[in-house]
């Protein structure tokens, strides 16, 4: 959208009669903006690409994702399956845990069959259910929705935030295998009685060495206010997002001590009501802080300006990312934010449901996105699919960020809602092309795709992914690699805290001169958390010029003589 800065302007009027062209007219835009989709051209020249593997039949897990669809349809029930990917006990390998549903009307984990599931990992690809003995088995709290991973205390070891329908909660890491519910005394779990939370993130928003935290809410609801809605007398469908109120999502200070203050209303936050999905942190305005953007189900996506000053600006529609160009809203679920044309500019990705289009915003300088869906192909390869969870992810390691979606209808009402994901590869930031097909068998599963997850579970330099699916079993998917291609991955620890450094940008200059960028950044997709750990593809290059890290802080630091295909921890200067 264009219409922030100089609409008069001619550049400005041109960019949207093209994109206003290609949402109508799909064929029409691409034409016009010069890419051709005729076979022979590209796809012909495609060069060889990694396949994902399943290894989750490997252990014995018993785990799925457990939505109780057993009798009438509650409202939360699609929401199921969130997934964190965390070293949770230190041990240089990285542990999932993933959440799960509860037994309607009562809204209990009445027995193992709705646990949430901690997944350690022993090496080799083989993980071993350690859920009850850490403490992790989410009863008491009901339908768990998303989880974020954080260290929130600073004292070297991950904790987890749970986004409930009910009652929210915290558990801090105790360093020896086990977790304590801190809910009540951290004050973290504070939300107004039947507010049904989401997903939540962790970052630093004031730079003061504390993690912070921001919690997307959806609606007041109970199942015993809950709303039954038909299609006809015969079929039962869940009702539309517009039947349940908007809310506003929180914002919870860290004070120190173990201590928060929810500041919802004097941050800013209370002044903007939606339906909360999935959250997306990043300086999109360059300016040093962290903001939020939050998609909203059915009503305008928020974008939350930083000012620095503990406050907040919501600013979505004035900055072209609260509706698509036709102006309508979409469900939008997932998010991510990262730097898709490696201009140095976070720019934005949210899915939907079947027809809607999936969205692409390219940040224009950090004073307005443009949607670029129908120019960058989106607009096609993505009609026909709906989207849950998603991530920028260099699966091929080329240098440019793709994207995965994990999809699947609502339910199964309707012909075709069982889907499989697909993974849209980045043709150096002009265009997307679709290349599920290629990625083998496991990744083309069909069913209910709901949470996904990155992280490098092997250390190879290649990105894996992990996926639930409703009333099924996991899958951790490792990617194969390809040979020739290099890569660096960058594991950023603060000053303040030997943990992640959330907000930290890094900006990689190869050899060639080519630049690549990236952040540091936990919450990603729907109600999950990726491996924060900064990954790069370099594609052929084999040389690195430099590595700048442009920590939260302010502090910039620059790494010299870099070489390739490592993983390498920094910890920021004192």
């Amino acid at each position: 959208m264009c219409w922030k800065l100089e609409p008069q302007s001619a550049r400005c009027v041109a960019k949207r009669l093209l994109s206003v062209l290609a949402s109508v007219f799909p064929i029409a835009g691409l034409l016009a903006g010069g890419w051709l989709l005729a076979a022979g051209t590209e796809a012909s020249e495609q060069p060889r690409l990694p396949t994902f593997r399943d290894v989750a039949p490997r252990s014995k897990i018993t785990y799925i994702s457990n939505n109780d669809l057993t009798g009438r349809k509650y409202f939360p029930q699609p929401m199921c399956g969130g997934i964190a990917i965390f070293d949770y006990d230190n041990d240089g390998l990285l542990d999932i845990y993933f959440t799960n549903g509860a037994k309607f009307p009562e809204m209990k984990k009445v027995d193992r069959s709705y646990w949430n599931l901690l997944l350690r990992n022993k090496g080799n690809f083989v993980f071993e259910d350690v859920t009850e003995k850490a403490g992790l088995t989410g009863v008491g709290y009901g339908f768990t929705f998303g989880v974020a991973a954080g260290d929130y205390d600073n004292d070297g070891d991950t904790d987890l935030f749970l986004a409930n329908a009910g009652k929210n909660a915290l558990f801090r890491n105790n360093g020896d295998g086990t977790f304590t519910d801190v809910t009540d005394s951290s004050g973290a779990g504070a939300k107004p009685e039947k507010l049904l939370s989401v997903d939540a993130a962790w970052f630093d928003y004031d730079n003061d060495g504390l993690l912070d935290l921001v919690v997307s809410n959806y609606t007041f609801w109970s199942p015993y206010s809950d709303v039954q809605c038909t299609m006809d007398t015969n079929t039962e469908l869940y009702c539309h997002p517009s039947t349940y109120e908007s809310v506003a999502h929180q914002l919870f200070r860290n004070l120190g001590n173990g201590k928060f203050k929810d500041v919802t209303k004097e941050s800013g936050f209370a002044e903007a009501l939606g339906k909360g999905m999935g959250i997306a942190i990043a300086d999109y305005d360059g300016n040093g802080t962290q903001d939020v953007f939050i998609a909203n189900d059915t009503e305008p996506n928020f974008l939350y300006l930083n000012h620095g000053d503990g406050t907040f600006e919501e600013v979505g529609l004035l900055y072209g990312v609260a509706y698509n160009d036709e102006g309508v809203v979409v469900s939008s679920m997932g998010c991510d934010a990262k730097d898709f044309d490696n201009d140095g500019w976070v720019d934005i990705f949210y899915n939907d449901l079947p027809h809607q289009i999936f969205a692409l915003f390219r940040n224009e300088k950090g004073e307005y996105f443009e949607y670029v869906s129908p120019t960058h192909n989106i607009s096609v390869i993505s009609r026909k699919f709906g989207g849950w969870s998603n991530g920028f992810i260099d699966f091929d390691n080329d240098g440019w960020k793709d994207i995965f979606s994990a999809n699947g209808d609502v339910d199964y009402v309707f012909e075709g809602s069982a889907q499989h994901d697909t993974m849209f590869r980045n043709l150096e930031g002009r265009k997307f092309e679709d290349v599920s097909e290629h990625l083998g068998k496991d990744f083309l599963r069909v069913g209910y795709q709901r949470g996904s997850a990155f992280a490098d579970f092997n250390d190879d330099g290649w990105m894996d992914i992990v996926v639930t699916s409703l009333n099924d079993k996991p899958r951790i998917l490792i990617n194969s690699g390809v040979p020739g291609r290099n890569w660096l991955l960058l594991d950023l620890k603060g000053r303040k805290s030997n943990r992640d450094a959330i907000g930290a940008k890094v900006k990689v200059t190869l050899g060639s001169g080519r630049v690549l960028y990236n952040h540091v950044a936990g919450s990603v997709g729907f109600m999950s958390t990726s491996d924060t750990r900064v990954h790069f593809g370099l594609g052929e290059e084999s040389k690195i010029q430099s590595v700048e890290i442009r920590w939260p802080s302010g502090t910039v630091q620059t790494l010299r003589k870099v070489k390739p295909n490592r993983v390498i921890r920094v910890t920021e200067p004192r």
